[in-house]
């Protein structure tokens, strides 16, 4: 399959200063923008492959100069809808032949938006699509099966590990300031056993015999 990079903006939470920086380093194939979002993708100078949403939250000004402008792939949807805008959005990104998403916006604001939005990375986690939730101090992402992770490349200091599957069996962190072996956690009390850990070797292995992990990357 040929990859291809997707980035979704919300309209939740953004850190305009942070996302500028953010993109004067990371170039995106496909940008979806999602609908209050639309006021970060102009404040950022962007165009969009496509926006999506029912728009009760959009500038009635900012959104018909986004009509105006060709070539523009409008998934338009009703107030009332089972799905949340960032889900649809998701889907439209998958259509569109996105094998990799980045989701700005999705964070800090509403914990109900940014707790749906945490599930939904394993919308696409079941689709084969690389998706974390990116902020600030934060890179959100899931992780199936194990990872290496290089000290020069990860978003930040810490690196927390929390069961979004009941439980998670036989984890084993080598290369970690906290190195365990093959432990099982819950949710509950033991998962805490995975937080704010730290790389103190180049490289640092986790490996895990099945479940699903919440991998945040974190900075203060």
């Amino acid at each position: 399959m040929t990859e291809k990079t997707g980035l979704i903006i919300t309209g939740g939470r953004l850190d305009l200063a942070f996302a500028g920086s953010f993109l004067e380093k990371n170039r995106f194939q496909c940008v979806v923008s999602v609908d209050g979002g639309l006021k970060y993708t102009e404040k950022l100078g962007l165009t969009p492959s496509a926006v999506v949403g029912d728009f009760d939250t959009v500038d009635p000004l900012l959104l018909q100069r986004y009509r105006d402008i060709p070539g523009i792939l409008w998934d338009v949807h009703k107030p009332e809808k089972d799905e949340t805008d960032t889900e649809l959005a998701i889907n439209t990104a998958m259509k569109l032949g996105c094998t990799h998403l980045t989701l700005l916006g999705a964070t800090g604001g509403r914990l109900d938006h940014e707790w749906s939005n945490l599930h939904l990375l394993k919308l696409c986690l079941d689709h084969g699509v690389n998706a974390c939730l990116l902020d600030s101090q934060n890179k959100v992402y899931l992780l199936s099966e194990g990872k290496t992770f290089c000290q020069s490349k990860v978003y930040g200091t810490y690196i927390s590990f929390l069961p979004l599957t009941e439980q998670v069996h036989g984890i084993t962190l080598k290369g970690f300031k906290y190195p365990l072996n093959k432990k099982d956690i819950r949710m509950g009390a033991e998962a805490g056993l995975c937080v704010s850990n730290e790389i103190v070797e180049e490289k640092a292995v986790i490996t895990f015999d099945d479940g699903i992990l919440i991998c945040v990357e974190s900075k203060d």
